[in-house]
């Protein structure tokens, strides 16, 4: 599902808040001890990816597939799109992190037409947060404005908002919605509005 960009902070009942990562939106495919990362172009990043694709070997579903993004962090736990191509030497940062915001596949079983909170059920229980670089996504406070101010006040891109009831479709929908901080990071060195 890809959200659809709204530009003032909501709320809805019934909905859920997370944090918007910048960073790569990935597909996690996992089939035995076969594990691909596509990108939403359909390229296989699992090489470029290496110790992502082996921390998602490691799950114990035999069968997977995972929805997220592949994201780095700097010492405050703010995303950092612009440090795939080049990280400042002097920065404190983590190494790639995938961080799953839903699951929609699991050992034989079709999860997209269950509505988004069991996906996410059955995502924290599959990602548990012992292998280290997979993470279910960070939710936010529970009403929308003050999941807003979350993300203005710890500097996070933006949030999504998401319908609990919501089974999953491909393409932009609107029980998907995110919002970005305006002028996110302009003029800090490496920002490039254009990736």
């Amino acid at each position: 599902m890809q959200p659809i960009e709204v530009d003032q902070p909501f709320h809805r009942d019934g909905w859920t808040y997370e944090e918007k990562y910048d960073g790569w939106r990935m597909i996690a495919y996992k089939d035995g001890r076969h594990v691909q990362l596509i990108s939403r172009a359909g390229k296989d990043h699992s090489h470029r990816f290496a110790d992502l694709a082996a921390a998602i070997r490691t799950l114990p579903p035999g069968r997977l597939i995972l929805d997220g993004e592949v994201a780095i962090f700097d010492d405050k736990l703010v995303s950092r799109f612009e440090w795939f191509r080049k990280r400042p030497e002097d920065a404190v940062s983590t190494p790639p992190l995938y961080m799953a915001f839903d699951c929609l596949y699991l050992e034989g079983r079709d999860l997209r037409r269950l509505p988004l909170r069991e996906r996410r059920r059955e995502l924290e229980r599959v990602v548990d947060n012992d292998h280290g670089l997979i993470f279910p996504a960070r939710r936010l406070a529970p009403n929308g404005l003050e999941a807003w101010r979350e993300v203005l006040e710890r500097g996070y891109e933006g949030l999504v908002g998401k319908d609990e009831s919501a089974p999953y479709r491909g393409g932009r929908t609107l029980l998907w919605l995110k919002i970005r901080q305006p002028n996110y990071r302009e003029g800090e060195r490496g920002w490039d509005p254009k990736r």
